[in-house]
């Protein structure tokens, strides 16, 4: 037995669910890559092997995307919404659905961690200048990320990975999981509401007239046109990432826009965070200790290839070490998943990351963003509405799947 792969996999993943090493600045990302630095020098694996385990397409499509989101932020369109949101006329719970509409509509095509990064400061600064708690608005703000990028193979990094390894298509994906994503954005803002009722029953104080911020209009078009040619190529034989690649590319030939700063927005710390997690599960997964312990579940009946098995796995996963990484490490031991069992786990580890703050990596840029913009979004705050509309809509998820025929009890 490798105890020193097995142990560096074992610090990589204490690693996810801690967030970080105490009494060190070392974050998921740079933990990773510590544990890949460690099999490195310890010969474990060599320099001509690192790149063998990292799924490249996933990593391109990924990037691809990025771009795609960079083109709508460069060009003001993400803070044009969110401060129009902000704005709008009417009552507190008005302005939360809002909020819940744009957010999860958004993340379905643009990816959930980018909308809570854009909209999340402009919101909590305009709701914080009509004298309302902001608190509220930051949960739903990530809530409805989460639900909304459920619905689509590219509204997360861990749909576009299962979409990926899976091969799946964006239609049929939408069709088994867009249902229940748009009903999880109706239950997100009915719990934001109903828990935090008292703070929403004040009325918002009118804004001074003054002009709120409007989006550069002919590369808003330009990105437009961008999400409608990814859709398009998503229905032709090319390979999604090449496709998402073709359109990135287009997008970087711009008069206006510097492709240095475009290629500077992309999350290159969630590439390297991917990139290592693959090294590091691969390589613990040629232990044989994985293969064992998946035949072990499979002899137990306790494989997530049925409900009864996924739900609980992916709220339990997506809360300690976090939905991308569980669904990394599911992944890497789950032989041949089935189409229905992939929109499940896509579903289902999704929705789980709304259970606590530390659920999902859309979760933590919202408390982040929203303590930099003066709001302390608190574990137990967020576990007041997250718990609620997390159970709720993981059981209405569950119900759609089974009854649906996607996914066995």
């Amino acid at each position: 037995m490798d105890t020193l792969t097995i142990a560096v996999f074992a610090f990589t993943y204490l690693g996810m669910a801690l967030g970080r090493v105490p009494g060190l600045k070392l974050d998921r990302a740079g933990i990773a890559l510590l544990g890949v630095v460690v099999l490195l020098g310890s010969g474990r694996l060599e320099v001509r092997e690192v790149g063998g385990p990292v799924d490249v397409p996933t990593l391109l499509l990924l990037f691809a995307l990025m771009i795609v989101s960079a083109q709508f932020q460069m060009a003001g369109v993400y803070r044009s919404v969110a401060a129009r949101v902000a704005a709008a006329p009417g009552s507190a719970a008005w302005l939360l659905l809002l909020t819940v509409v744009v957010s999860g509509l958004l993340s379905a095509v643009l990816a959930n961690d980018v909308i809570c990064f854009a909209m999340t400061p402009i919101v909590i600064e305009g709701i914080r200048r009509r004298g309302l708690d902001a608190r509220p608005f930051a949960l739903a703000i990530a809530g409805a990320a989460n639900a909304g990028s459920a619905m689509t193979v590219i509204g997360n990094p861990q749909n576009i990975l299962i979409g990926q390894l899976g091969g799946l298509d964006f239609w049929r994906f939408l069709l088994a999981c867009g249902v229940p994503g748009l009903v999880a954005l109706v239950v997100v803002w009915l719990s934001v509401r109903w828990v935090w009722r008292k703070e929403l029953a004040a009325t918002p104080a009118p804004l001074p007239p003054e002009p709120l911020p409007a989006p550069d209009g002919w590369q808003t078009v330009k990105g437009l046109a961008a999400v409608v040619g990814l859709v398009l190529l998503f229905a032709t034989p090319l390979p999604r990432e090449v496709g998402a690649l073709v359109i990135a590319g287009l997008l970087l030939t711009s008069r206006r826009m510097s492709s240095r700063e475009m290629i500077g927005s992309v999350d290159w710390h969630l590439l390297l965070l991917f990139a290592c997690l693959f090294i590091v599960t691969d390589t613990f997964a040629n232990t044989g200790l994985a293969q064992a312990g998946v035949e072990r579940l499979a002899e137990m009946g306790l494989f997530p290839d049925h409900l009864a098995v996924m739900a609980p796995l992916m709220l339990a996963g997506s809360n300690t070490i976090g939905n991308v990484p569980a669904v990394m490490l599911i992944l890497s031991v789950w032989p041949t998943p089935e189409p229905g069992a992939l929109y499940g786990l896509a579903l289902l580890s999704t929705l789980a990351g709304n259970l606590l703050l530390v659920g999902s990596l859309a979760n933590i840029i919202t408390a982040e963003r929203a303590a930099a913009a003066g709001v302390t979004l608190g574990f137990l705050d967020f576990a007041r509405a997250g718990i609620p509309m997390t159970l709720a809509t993981m059981g209405l998820a569950t119900g759609w799947l089974w009854g649906m025929g996607w996914v066995g009890w």
